[in-house]
């Protein structure tokens, strides 16, 4: 079972939905190629509200991650997509099924 995880939500500028999404389905085909990432969840959560759920079975895959080009892809895009920062939450994950 992986032990840590990020959650990181995002809130689109209004009328960027679209170009959010169509980020984070580009995010999902990104992940495929992080061998470190055990899971990579693109989520809706509300109308302009998204965010990215993904797990690391240690902290060296965690921090390559935060430090590879999807989070560089992610910043570089935020200005021009979000309504505020990325929020980033670090997780250790307790269960899982």
């Amino acid at each position: 079972m992986p032990k840590l995880a990020l959650y990181v939500h995002l809130k689109a500028k209004p009328g960027k939905e679209a170009e959010v999404e169509a980020f984070l389905a580009q995010g999902a085909r990104m992940a495929k190629d992080e061998s470190d990432t055990v899971s990579w969840y693109a989520l809706k959560e509300d109308t302009g509200l998204y965010s990215i759920f993904d797990t690391f079975d240690d902290d060296v895959g965690r921090e390559a991650h935060l430090n590879g080009p999807i989070a560089k892809a992610l910043m570089a895009k935020a200005g021009e997509l979000l309504a505020e920062p990325p929020h980033i939450h670090r997780i250790k994950l307790i269960a899982a099924k």
